[in-house]
């Protein structure tokens, strides 16, 4: 018995993961001083219960649907329907992986290591490399207009340590709120709820956040995306972001900027980073993740002193830093001009994506229209009003095409106008024809206002 709810208390909370190989019952006898028969016994009961499979010759394993529960999700993938068995998976939260500049970034890496001494070789600084931030700095203030110094810019590992480390930091000086958009990224509520902060939500117009609801909801924190709105896609507007800044002062707050996907709007189409209207009042953040690929676990935050002082105090107590040796492939990489190229290349094959959604929009989903600027990843398409939202996403599934309706970024839970959330960043222009295709026939199926099929 003590054996048996071991193991299973074992499979139960994921240490013992499904298909990992177990002691022969033998070997497990002799390791703790028991009969075989005993060790034997156990196994059977853990087998019938569902616990472990033995196969002759491969030995003992746990099995694949052990009654695991399910693990708490992370900020860039929550738990979600597989899409294994699906054609199409047009949902946001991936990323372009096929598109990585493999031969640029071995190249920048084999120069790297080639010429690397012992303190390259040797642990970073927490906050990161001491050239890698510098490189930044001045990348992020040429396209960007952030307004930094090399010091006050931090290497993370990805946007969602940023995130936990900015709450972490807002926890301790008394905060118990952060603001953030609704609809907005779900992934990022959850995350900074588990940091212990409660996220208000705050509804997006055509403009941007609403500053009227804003200033009502007693925070003095708010996490935005002013470059291109997640999901919406809309642009914060200037007269927003002033007072947006001016709030910020007003309650001796602090905003934190997401500048997720700048990378891929067009330089016509985006606005410097808000940072650069009021660098004490803006934490500004962004990540590699999008850009090459969140393997690579590479961000960045860049603060007022005060405050980035406090979050490096924070980060030395969480671990010792970036991989140096990415980090330096990193500032190769932008030192050589080919970041800014594959970013070029990025955005021109995003734009297509992109006419390709509305060219498709049009002759499919005729009654509906597309939110936002000409650039972005993703496209939020706002449907008729008596559509019914779910029912169109459940009828997209059958037909092999996975997305989301805009249901699934609201904060607040109320109602919003049925929408859909096309993520493109990981399926080409052919892709998106013939899934938008399946999405189409999907909606013409869906009755309207009198109960009939639109046919």
């Amino acid at each position: 018995m003590q054996i048996r709810d071991s193991l299973r208390v074992l499979v139960e909370n994921g240490t013992l993961k499904p298909g990992t190989r177990i002691p022969s019952s033998r070997q497990l006898a002799l390791d703790i001083g028991v009969s075989r028969s005993v060790v034997v016994e156990a196994y059977g009961q853990l087998a019938a219960e569902g616990y472990l499979t033995s196969r002759h010759g491969s030995g003992t394993t746990v099995t694949d649907h052990a009654g695991i529960g399910t693990a708490a999700s992370s900020l860039a993938l929550p738990a979600e329907e597989p899409a294994h068995d699906a054609r199409w998976d047009l949902r946001t939260g991936t990323a372009s992986t096929v598109d990585f500049p493999r031969k640029e970034w071995l190249r920048c890496m084999t120069s790297v290591i080639t010429e690397a001494g012992r303190k390259e070789l040797g642990y970073a600084p927490p906050a990161g490399v001491p050239l890698t931030r510098h490189v930044l700095t001045g990348y992020l203030g040429r396209v960007r207009g952030v307004r930094n110094r090399p010091e006050d810019l931090m290497i993370t590992a990805g946007f969602a340590q940023g995130l936990a480390l900015v709450c972490k930091v807002l926890l301790d000086r008394g905060h118990t709120t952060l603001a953030v958009e609704d609809p907005g990224h779900p992934g990022e509520r959850e995350f900074i709820s588990s940091s212990g902060l409660r996220p208000v939500g705050v509804p997006v117009d055509g403009h941007g956040i609403d500053m009227d609801r804003l200033e009502a909801s007693g925070t003095r924190a708010a996490l935005v995306t002013p470059a291109n709105q997640f999901p919406t896609g809309v642009r914060l507007s200037r007269e927003r972001r002033e007072r947006l800044i001016g709030w910020a002062r007003e309650v001796d707050g602090y905003i934190l900027e997401d500048d997720f996907d700048s990378a891929f709007l067009d330089p016509a189409d985006r606005l410097p980073a808000l940072q650069s209207l009021a660098p004490e009042r803006v934490v500004y953040a962004g990540s590699a993740s999008k850009i090459l690929a969140p393997a690579l676990r590479l961000g960045w935050l860049v603060g007022p002193p005060e405050l980035m002082a406090s979050i490096e105090h924070v980060r030395a107590g969480w671990d010792i830093g970036c991989s140096g040796l990415e980090q330096l492939a990193l500032a190769r990489l932008i030192d050589t001009g080919a970041f800014d190229r594959h970013q070029r290349r990025l955005r021109s094959e995003f734009r297509r994506r992109r006419q390709t959604v509305r060219t498709q929009l049009d002759i499919h989903l005729p009654d509906a229209w597309l939110l936002g600027g000409t650039s972005g990843l993703q496209a939020y398409v706002r449907l008729p009003p008596h559509i019914d939202e779910h029912s169109l996403v459940r009828a997209a599934r059958h037909r092999s095409v996975l997305l989301r309706g805009g249901h699934h970024y609201s904060v607040s839970g109320t109602a919003h106008p049925p929408a859909l959330v096309i993520s493109y960043a990981t399926a080409n222009c052919a892709a998106l024809s013939l899934s938008l295709a399946q999405v189409g026939e999907a909606y013409r199926e869906q009755p309207d206002q009198h109960g009939t099929g639109r046919r």
